[in-house]
């Protein structure tokens, strides 16, 4: 496919990630991050073709509940739901739209209210998706009592464990980086620091993994605006804002899902798989890859992606990990500058488009308070969901340019974030009037936008 036919990220917009406590709807949640993206984009929503709606949690055409709030000019809008992966996979349909000539704007907003404490389905009157992989989990690493989810993940890395050697503080330590990470990322649900010992002390939820090596479950919302090149052109004045997706890849399980391996189990051979073809379509190595947005539901999980995704060789990722060289300074990609699942937050719908947040003010440079990673001109981004589904992005700057060649102030950034601020470093809401600057001018519905406005409003 030719260069006609590129898409790329033009605005980004994330609200804080909060415990689920209900304090917020998920109109408001998802119309606060609608409207980051769109003023970031420099559009309104009456140049939006296309909406797509990424929620687990949630009544049929949730979506439109929401899209409804800027305008109802009668575009499709698409409700999709891919477990942890939903959000990527709304990126990856809105490339798929935008590359096949179709649209050339589309909008993506990914949201997620839940209940407090793990995961838990609430169709209990059908078989599960689940149920097959579970049956097989219990089948070859016996039946407990602790959270579903932590045993798919615990024994993978345990599988690890046995076969290469890696030990338990190994798990710890991933962790403990995330959360030191996550200090510097003003969305995340936590920002406490943690030493090893206070990781692997905090309580055990299924060894190896501890409760801090857990992702909670969230509240919150992300959003990203998908252009064409034909639109891009356009508006020459915003290349150096656009992020090409250069690669991407959507895959679901093979047979090996049921090969007995806990680790497959889990995701790891289909990631193999998407990662080589996203970083093929991209014409890029695992070794150009600096920066990393990988879906660490669990510090095991991205022990093992370590060499999924191509990062070190077979049986070699707890040595990255024990060398230092998944953070900054070390040998290999700055895994999760954000602080990941663990100390970022897992609203399910809204991951993938937080990862493609961060690594879009990576790219940009705009992350400059203290989690840039420096001079790069290519990342990727990982979001995996059990049942299953991955998606692996890569993303590089449209002007072929590194982050650290431009070097622009926070006032410069708040001037082309439309927010008046820089959002890679502050998390603040949205106001009345930069919300209605961005809504339909023509086909708006203030009956639609109820109270939204307001209670935006009232947060600041």
């Amino acid at each position: 496919m030719s260069s006609l036919n590129n898409a790329y990220v033009l605005g980004v917009g994330v609200t804080k990630f909060i415990k689920p406590r209900q304090l917020r709807t998920y109109p408001e949640l998802g119309f606060e991050a609608g409207t980051k993206a769109l003023l970031d984009a420099h559009i309104t929503y009456d140049d939006v073709q296309t909406g797509i709606a990424c929620y687990c949690y949630g009544d049929t055409t949730s979506g439109q509940r929401i899209f409804y709030q800027f305008g109802m000019t009668n575009i499709p809008i698409y409700n999709t739901n891919n477990a942890c992966a939903t959000g990527s996979t709304g990126l990856q349909l809105a490339r798929t739209l935008v590359r096949s000539g179709i649209v050339d704007v589309v909008m993506v907003v990914g949201f997620e209210t839940m209940k407090p404490g793990s995961i838990k389905s609430i169709w209990d009157d059908r078989p599960s998706p689940m149920g097959l992989g579970t049956a097989l989990m219990e089948e070859t690493r016996g039946k407990h009592g602790s959270p579903r989810n932590a045993q798919f993940f615990a024994n993978a890395g345990r599988e690890y464990m046995e076969k290469y050697g890696a030990e338990a503080r190994d798990f710890a330590e991933i962790a403990r980086v995330s959360h030191e990470h996550s200090s510097r990322n003003p969305y995340a649900q936590f920002q406490n620091v943690y030493s090893l010992e206070e990781v692997e002390k905090s309580p055990m939820i299924h060894f190896p993994l501890t409760k801090l090596q857990c992702s909670p479950t969230s509240d919150g919302a992300g959003s990203a605006i998908i252009v064409s090149q034909k639109f891009l052109d356009s508006r020459p004045e915003l290349k150096s804002h656009a992020i090409l997706m250069a690669g991407q890849s959507l895959m679901t399980d093979s047979p090996a899902l049921f090969s007995r391996s806990a680790m497959d189990l889990v995701g790891y051979d289909m990631t193999k798989r998407a990662a080589k073809a996203a970083l093929g379509e991209a014409g890029v190595s695992p070794r150009d890859i600096k920066v990393c947005e990988l879906h660490d539901c669990f510090s095991a999980n991205e022990l093992i992606l370590l060499e999924g995704l191509g990062f070190c060789d077979v049986g070699k990722a707890h040595e990255m990990v024990r060398n230092g060289d998944i953070t900054y300074g070390g040998k290999g990609p700055v895994i999760n500058p954000s602080g990941g699942l663990i100390s970022k937050g897992h609203p399910l719908g809204a991951t993938g488009l937080a990862q493609c947040a961060e690594l879009t003010w990576q790219l940009r440079g705009w992350a400059n308070n203290g989690r840039l990673v420096k001079d790069i001109d290519v990342a990727l981004q990982h979001n995996l969901g059990l049942g299953g589904a991955v998606v692996v992005t890569v993303y590089k700057r449209a002007d072929g340019k590194r982050n650290t060649d431009v070097s622009l102030s926070d006032s410069e950034i708040a001037k082309l974030s439309g927010l008046g601020y820089n959002p890679a470093i502050e998390a603040k809401g949205v106001t009345r009037e930069l919300a209605d600057s961005v809504r339909s001018k023509d086909r708006r519905s203030d009956y639609a936008l109820g109270e939204t406005a307001d209670k935006l409003q009232a947060r600041l």
